[in-house]
């Protein structure tokens, strides 16, 4: 193996050593020494940040053969749009407007969507400066080292593999609404077991194998699939607004906002899920032709027509029926059967069922990217990092995470499913608005060490305020919490502004206004994190530990040796260049 790389007739034939090559696992010795130097190993790794000439050149090299650049900023909109608009939308607007917000469940959406937007911009840079498949595991590894990506990166490849069972199940449950059955008519029903595991779904799984036939194939055959389902998408949500506003009558707008202001944001804390998934289109930078110009327009631009498309949804629903009538189960097909349109709710599976499909495919090519970059630094085995030299696509990590996919949707119910989503998605997203700080404002060697201390000082300081804030809103209708924490966030901020200068400028694409808008995308997401129920804590508490566990045991120790392999080639290369400079200086 040639600097940690992937042999090039490996493909998904699991040959010897595939998994576990690295010098601390050729024999017992050698790993009972490795455990016993885990301390130290730890700290190095836990110190040590990646740079981006190592994760563009030498992490990509690891994977035999590269991936092949034929996405544009045109690809990266429809993407963008079919990873965030899904199902969701015609569910959570009337669970949200009849029980949290109104009618101003718009101003809600409009709430979510600028708070996903500044998660946007903040990727954005980094998928520009940084474009390579690992998404937010890279940009984390550069900025906050090894072992905070690796905690970070492993719990959203669960969040991915979890979404993708739940949105197979559902998609099944909305083909039996369009086929006019119950979803238990296309299930296997065994009585003999738990209910939550006992109607097996076929239907999830052969979807789930489709979409990977199709994200294995070739990323650009799967982009012009998911631009043409998108677009049908975006012809039915259309259809759904005209036909709706025939309908309306504005006197469902009274009373606007029924449970006032703590609604209208209750709620946006709850939609702002329906705007994840944009995340996976920064994992495909490394197969953009021009980064620079092509993912600032993709993921700015997809966002915005989601935004768009969330707003007029909600309008039309709240316009077509008083707040209090609608549905939270089937919310556009009970209102236009309310007026007589009971066909109109085969339009709106239909739109569903595209929905669900694209946000698989999408999803299913997202996190097979985050599984290749880890593999490259062989935190996993290095087999998931194996790139396909005729499809260009990571054909072994995308079939793994799609078959652990397939198994859990197979056997898992809904409901158990909907309990584990969520907080890794925040979680990715506050770290990745905390890295963006500390690019902009610590660079080594030159950033000094009494401006170190006011960085970390402040950064805490915020990331503290913002906790206190979400507690606050979370325990109390007052006011006392918020006139203290909201002052100290403005102060933190306003005194990294003022008082740490600035180490970097981004060289191509840069987010406006820092440190404010990464400073209120900690907030955002802490505030929002705030609303997670206490299962999804004590899921995320209990993952988080096994891959601790994973770490110590294994990630770690195959990452140690495979780095200090890397430097060592490193330094010879040096020498030897330096050896060359030598002899032609002499002569």
């Amino acid at each position: 193996m040639e600097g940690g790389g992937v042999r090039k007739r490996r493909g998904c034939t699991i040959q010897k050593n595939d998994f576990l090559p690295e010098e601390s696992f050729k024999s017992w010795g050698n790993y009972t020494t490795a455990l016993l130097e885990t301390p130290r190993r730890l700290k190095d790794r836990f110190l040590t940040r990646s740079s981006e000439r190592v994760e563009i050149g030498e992490m990509t090299a690891r994977s035999s053969h590269q991936m092949k650049k034929t996405l544009n900023w045109w690809d990266l909109i429809w993407l963008g749009v079919g990873s965030v608009i899904g199902a969701g939308i015609f569910v959570l607007t009337g669970m949200e407007a009849r029980n949290v917000a109104g009618p101003a469940v718009i101003l809600s959406f409009v709430v979510s969507g600028f708070s996903a937007m500044l998660s946007v911009f903040c990727y954005t840079e980094f998928a520009v400066e940084i474009p390579v498949a690992g998404g937010s595991f890279a940009y984390l590894r550069v900025e906050l080292g090894d072992f905070v990506a690796f905690v970070a990166a492993g719990n959203i490849l669960l969040e991915y593999v979890i979404s993708c069972a739940a949105v197979a199940r559902s998609w099944t449950s909305y083909f039996a609404t369009l086929c006019n059955k119950n979803p238990d008519d296309f299930r296997i029903v065994i009585h003999n077991i738990n209910s939550n595991y006992g109607h097996l779904d076929p239907i999830a799984v052969l979807i789930l194998v489709l979409v990977c036939i199709l994200a294995v194939r070739s990323t650009k055959g799967s982009s012009i699939f998911n631009y043409v389902a998108s677009v049908i998408h975006i012809i039915i949500i259309v259809f759904i607004v005209i036909t709706g506003l025939i309908h309306a009558k504005p006197q469902n707008y009274v009373p606007f906002a029924p449970f006032g202001v703590r609604g209208v944001f209750q709620a946006s804390a709850v939609l702002y899920f329906a705007y994840v998934g944009f995340d996976a289109v920064a994992t495909m930078a490394e197969e953009t032709k021009n980064p620079s110009r092509d993912i600032p327009i993709g993921l700015v631009g997809s966002m915005l027509i989601a935004t768009l498309a969330y707003c007029l949804l909600a309008a039309t629903l709240c316009l077509m029926q008083p707040y209090t009538n609608i549905d939270v189960n089937a919310p556009f097909s009970v209102a236009f059967g309310a007026i007589g349109w009971d066909w109109a709710k085969y339009i709106v599976s239909l739109g569903a069922l595209k929905g669900m499909t694209t946000v698989l495919l999408v999803t299913a090519v997202g996190q097979a990217r985050y599984l290749t970059h880890i593999s490259r630094t062989h935190m996993m085995p290095p087999w998931f990092a194996f790139v396909d030299e005729h499809t260009g696509t990571p054909v072994n990590a995308t079939i793994f995470l799609v078959v652990i996919s397939a198994v859990i949707g197979f056997f898992t119910d809904l409901e158990v499913l909907s309990n584990l989503l969520s907080i890794s998605t925040l979680f990715i997203f506050m770290l990745v608005a905390v890295a963006l700080l500390v690019r902009r404002y610590y660079s080594s060697g030159v950033t000094t060490k009494g401006n170190q201390i006011k960085l970390i000082v402040f950064i805490v300081v915020i990331f503290g305020s913002s906790c206190g804030i979400s507690s606050y809103w979370a325990l109390s209708d007052g006011w006392i919490g918020y006139a203290i924490f909201c002052p100290i966030w403005v102060l933190a901020t306003g005194g990294l502004w003022f008082l740490v200068p600035k180490a970097k400028e981004p060289k191509l694409w840069g987010v406006p206004l820092v440190p404010w808008l990464p400073s209120i995308s900690i907030f955002i997401n802490i505030f929002l994190l705030g609303s997670i129920d206490k299962d999804s804590f004590i899921r995320f508490a209990f993952w988080t530990v096994l891959l601790l566990v994973y770490y110590v045991l294994l990630g770690l120790h195959a990452s140690y040796d495979t780095a200090k392999e890397f430097e060592a080639k490193s330094s010879a290369q040096r020498g030897f260049n330096n050896l060359e400079d030598g002899v032609v200086s002499s002569t």
